[in-house]
């Protein structure tokens, strides 16, 4: 047995962090399917009903993250490397914060033709942010590494695609769209969705940092 699993087992099982960080990631999921939803109707007013929810669950995702940094304050015994905990939370509220200014930027730019891009770069965060979920939901015990590693490999995988769709998307946009002003409108749509993807490989990175120090 290794000192460092000696030492966690006399460090008293996580109650504050874990359950935060599965409200946070269970958080992007319903952000995600928000954004699916709202892209894949052609309701304009259900579409910005949709919108409108997605900014409640970012200010609800804002609230998870202050209450990590709160806890991580007050407490000395951490279940992993205190900057890790803090770099997750990080990353999983710029996740949130990508996903509502994807939602932003369609309703405040009245982007109502809602193009196959965009609906597919949406699919994909939706994809990145379930396996963030099910990684983190291993978090508490470490035991099913395997399972971890592979939604790290997938999300790594939907970033790819995603940058793909957006590299496509945006050439297309300079080859046929003549009109500047709704090139720009797409193109910001599209640059804030890949972010967002963008940001689910940092989460990534984060848990995959947290794996070699702890397993």
């Amino acid at each position: 047995m290794s000192l460092n699993s000696i030492f966690q087992y006399f460090v008293p099982k996580d109650r504050k962090f874990f359950p935060l960080f599965e409200q946070a990631s269970a958080n992007l999921i319903k952000l995600g399917e928000n954004l699916v939803e709202a892209v894949n109707t052609d309701d304009i007013a259900k579409r910005t009903e949709l919108f409108k929810e997605i900014e409640k669950l970012e200010h609800v995702g804002d609230g998870i993250t202050h209450q990590i940094y709160l806890e991580l304050s007050k407490n000395f015994i951490t279940p992993f490397d205190r900057e890790d905990i803090h770099h997750l939370a990080g990353a999983l509220d710029d996740i949130a914060d990508y996903i509502h200014g994807s939602a932003d930027r369609m309703d405040l730019y009245k982007v109502t033709i809602i193009t196959e891009p965009i609906k597919k770069l949406s699919e994909l965060v939706l994809q990145a942010c379930q396996d963030l979920d099910k990684a983190i939901r291993e978090l508490r015990n470490l035991k099913n590494i395997r399972n971890i590693a592979d939604s790290l490999i997938r999300i790594n995988s939907i970033e790819n695609q995603a940058d793909y769709v957006f590299n496509s998307a945006v050439a297309d946009l300079f080859e046929y769209e003549k009109d500047a002003i709704t090139l720009i409108k797409y193109k910001e749509v599209l640059s804030a969705l890949e972010t967002a993807t963008d940001m689910c490989e940092d989460a990534a990175n984060v848990l995959e940092n947290i794996l070699v120090k702890n397993a």
